[in-house]
């Protein structure tokens, strides 16, 4: 079976993932009384792990209720030094260059691999290590906070492989990299 790495996340009309102070509320702007989860479990059902970064996980372990995963995580980080005590069961820590990561990971079996967070998908991008994106565009403007993408060394090209409208005012648009 062959690797893969794959995006699922949301952003605002203007490509931002998050607001001033991190906040993520404006996820829950659009009225979705069916709690439909826009394809997300269908996603998870999919991958063997997810790979995120620490600020992500930070703020993953300040949700409230029971941990949000049933496969494995790894957490990237060059500064964190462990993962803290309560979420040791839940998550490993990985360091070192992505190439070296993707090695340990898939040498765990571990091969569709979900890549969240936005600093940890823009390294993944960096170095042409994404090969799907599922991005839902909400309809909000947020401005002046932390944008989805950052500055590429190559422009990278995609396919639409498919594209949604869920409740009537959220598009999820999901690409394909196009590799020569």
């Amino acid at each position: 079976m062959k690797a893969k790495n794959l995006v699922f996340i949301a952003c605002s009309l203007d490509c931002y993932i998050a607001g001033k102070n991190a906040e993520l509320d404006w996820l829950n702007k659009t009225p979705n009384p069916e709690n439909n989860d826009m394809g997300y479990s269908h996603f998870m059902d999919k991958i063997d792990a997810l790979v995120m970064g620490k600020n992500t996980f930070a703020t993953v372990c300040g949700f409230e209720g029971e941990w949000p995963y049933n496969v494995p995580v790894f957490v990237l980080s060059r500064t964190l030094n462990a993962i803290p005590e309560k979420f040791q069961d839940k998550a490993e820590l990985l360091q070192g260059e992505l190439n070296d990561v993707l090695k340990t990971i898939h040498a765990k079996g571990f091969k569709t691999l979900y890549i969240d967070g936005g600093a940890t998908i823009n390294s993944f991008l960096k170095a042409d290590l994404i090969d799907e994106m599922t991005i839902t565009s909400m309809p909000i403007l947020l401005a002046v906070v932390t944008p989805l993408f950052k500055e590429l060394p190559q422009t990278l090209n995609f396919s639409l492989i498919k594209s949604h409208v869920f409740l009537g005012a959220v598009v999820q648009s999901t690409y394909r990299r196009k590799r020569s």
